[in-house]
């Protein structure tokens, strides 16, 4: 097996909630947390990833856990293209909520590597290897090492919505107007 988060509510006696490294909270009218457990985990597709380091957040404030890349040999992504790199890494998302997959500001900024569908969601019934589409927007080639730092994790919300069919959508000052309806700059 690989590495795996099992993220569950856990409210402490005061009331709050916490996460194993900071305290949550979302005033959204109620408090939300998890508490990340590492654990062997079948789900994963990867049985690589024993050596790598378990998701964390690089800094006590961070939003997102680092995932890194799970690839037996230095992989490089050519300028303009994309691909599809293994993290060894498996979550189980509580309902309500969402695994956000996000691009690493540093990475794309140096090397012009950002992710394809981003953010990525990982809903809560999926249980396989998460995995990062990256593709390259730079000038040179990008060489993806293992253990690299390749995307970062964000645990969201989700409200329950229904979607209602209508005829016709209530009036606003903006209407239809969109991409640059506002003007350039």
């Amino acid at each position: 097996g690989g590495l795996c988060l099992i993220p569950h509510p856990f409210r402490r006696k005061d009331g709050l909630f916490r996460d194993g490294i900071d305290r949550l909270r979302l005033f959204e009218g109620h408090l939300a947390g998890f508490e990340l457990f590492s654990a062997k985990c079948s789900s994963t597709e990867n049985p690589e990833a024993f050596d790598l380091p378990f998701p964390e957040r690089a800094t006590a404030h961070a939003s997102g856990f680092d995932l890194r890349a799970c690839v037996s040999a230095p992989l490089v992504v050519p300028v303009g293209a994309r691909a599809l790199i293994p993290t060894g890494v498996a979550i189980a998302v509580p309902p309500g909520y969402e695994a956000q997959i996000r691009p690493r500001s540093g990475l794309a900024l140096k090397s012009g590597l950002t992710l394809l569908n981003s953010p990525g969601t990982i809903d809560a019934d999926y249980r396989g290897e998460v995995g990062v589409i990256v593709v390259n927007h730079g000038t040179d080639p990008v060489t993806i090492a293992r253990g690299d730092r390749i995307a970062q994790m964000v645990i969201q919300t989700v409200p329950d919505v229904d979607l209602e069919s209508v005829d016709e959508l209530p009036e606003t000052e903006r209407g239809a107007g969109g991409f640059g309806h506002t003007g350039i700059l």
